[in-house]
């Protein structure tokens, strides 16, 4: 379950290449909402695998959340810091 929990942010890594690298003009067309929903919630769920001691948990959504606030991060530059 370990390794399952690092499908999603290995999944958002062609989201990341693209945001930064090869289609950076589409930024517009992401919602920060959205992705920053996902942010939040991997966030919240690696504080409770932390505070359970549940590496099964709190790895994969650790590395989500950064992934995910790479996302925010990306679409901030790309399309300005206004909403």
């Amino acid at each position: 379950m370990l390794v399952m929990g690092l499908v999603s942010p290995v999944a958002t890594i062609p989201q990341i290449v693209k945001l930064y690298f090869t289609h950076s003009e589409h930024a517009g067309g992401l919602s920060i909402t959205t992705w920053g929903m996902y942010t939040m919630i991997a966030l919240l769920w690696t504080i409770y695998g932390l505070y359970h001691q549940n590496p099964t948990i709190w790895v994969g959504n650790g590395f989500g959340f950064l992934a995910y606030l790479v996302v925010v991060v990306g679409i901030f530059i790309r399309v300005g810091w206004t909403f």
